[in-house]
């Protein structure tokens, strides 16, 4: 049976809480755009963003920490999947629509500079001494709405009105080409909010263990792994054994959180009586999120990767690294605009405009390109007389 967008939008009314985004309903695109006659306008925002170029390089950009030897450590781009996967696990059950969780999922990563998190605190710091800034998810909406450029009638993507609302993840509402944003979102892009933060805090404890920086029994004393335990042992009457089967427990460890998730988000719509995609953007509080007691152990589980992975003198080893070389290669940029490359170089018309493109240009780079670029300037500067 052949399914067109329409008839696609048609099931989506028979089988979606009355709080979904109805990607019929969706406030649109900027731009005039004609759309798939077999695709949702979330399901054509989700295939445009793979097919960029930012979410190809997310493949060569750390995620959280400096990636050790060896080819079974996250990078940025699986992370974006495993956000993704629980993202739409999490909206099907709550009725909501996974397309559009999907997509956001997908992009919020875009924006991520090299060298992780310890790469956006460089960069950042770099521009506050030119009184700019830089915040991930910012650069992720600026890459969507205007530095890829694929379309010869606009400038970026042309995404829904939702997919980039809900990029905006965590900040306070603001206006952009006269659009009102919400400080809350659909209920689609809070699910996305807290899938990245089981996504990245559950593959560093798996990434931790299977480096061995992180101590198994140690892990075992953590109360959400305690939890898993018992309810493996309740389904299986035999615990797999450790640490031979360590992604089985990290892997169910996911299965809690997102279970206490549904469970008391669908508390909270009943609670709170919410009946529409207004009564969402409306309501002056999120909506989807843990249990008191999963918050706590949330925390402890965050606690526990910062104390014993986070600040591991090897892993800090490399995070340092990573931030002199974008602490360097910012300032050389900005002291000679002539080492960027000649089509960058032509956007450049004043301080500010040096500034935006240094910042966009190091925002985009793959580890290894801005450690190429180091070794390269390092190589070709002219010893101090």
């Amino acid at each position: 049976m052949l399914l067109t967008a329409e008839q696609l939008a048609e099931r989506e009314e028979k089988i979606l809480a009355p709080y979904a985004a109805f990607s019929c309903k969706s406030r649109g695109r900027k731009y005039k755009d004609t759309e798939s006659k077999y695709r949702t306008c979330f399901q054509r925002d989700r295939d445009r963003i793979v097919h960029t170029k930012a979410f190809r390089r997310l493949k060569h950009k750390t995620q959280v920490f400096v990636a050790l030897e060896g080819d079974h450590y996250r990078d940025r781009l699986t992370h974006s999947v495993e956000v993704a996967l629980i993202a739409r696990d999490i909206a099907r059950s709550l009725g909501l629509n996974e397309d559009l969780a999907e997509s956001i999922a997908l992009a919020h990563d875009l924006g991520h500079t090299p060298f992780g998190h310890s790469g956006e605190e460089a960069l950042n710091k770099a521009l506050k001494s030119h009184s700019e800034s830089f915040e991930h998810n910012n650069q992720s909406r600026l890459i969507v709405e205007e530095l890829e450029q694929i379309y010869p009638g606009f400038d970026g993507l042309n995404l829904s009105f939702e997919v980039r609302d809900g990029l905006i993840k965590h900040q306070s509402a603001y206006d952009q080409n006269e659009e009102k944003i919400r400080i809350h979102p659909s209920l689609e892009a809070q699910i996305v909010n807290l899938a990245d933060e089981i996504a990245y805090n559950c593959h560093d404890l798996d990434d931790g263990l299977r480096s061995g920086i992180l101590d198994f029994n140690a892990a075992r004393q953590l109360n959400i792994w305690k939890m898993c335990e018992k309810s493996l042992l309740t389904r299986h009457k035999l615990l797999p054994e450790i640490p031979k089967y360590s992604q089985r427990y990290t892997g169910h460890i996911i299965h809690l959180f997102v279970s206490n998730i549904i469970k008391q988000t669908e508390l909270n719509l009943e609670e709170f009586k919410i009946q529409t995609l207004d009564d969402v953007y409306k309501f002056p509080d999120y909506l989807v999120n843990f249990t008191d007691d999963f918050v706590a152990v949330n925390q402890e589980l965050r606690a526990f990767l910062m104390n014993n992975f986070y600040l591991h003198p090897e892993i800090k080893k490399n995070m340092e690294e990573g931030q002199k070389i974008i602490r360097f290669i910012f300032k050389k940029y900005l002291n000679d605009t002539d080492l960027l490359p000649a089509h960058l170089q032509a956007k450049i018309s004043n301080e500010k405009s040096k500034i935006d493109v240094i910042r966009d240009f190091i925002a985009g780079m793959t580890d290894n390109y801005a450690r190429n670029e180091y070794n390269k300037i390092l190589k070709n500067a002219v010893p101090e007389m």
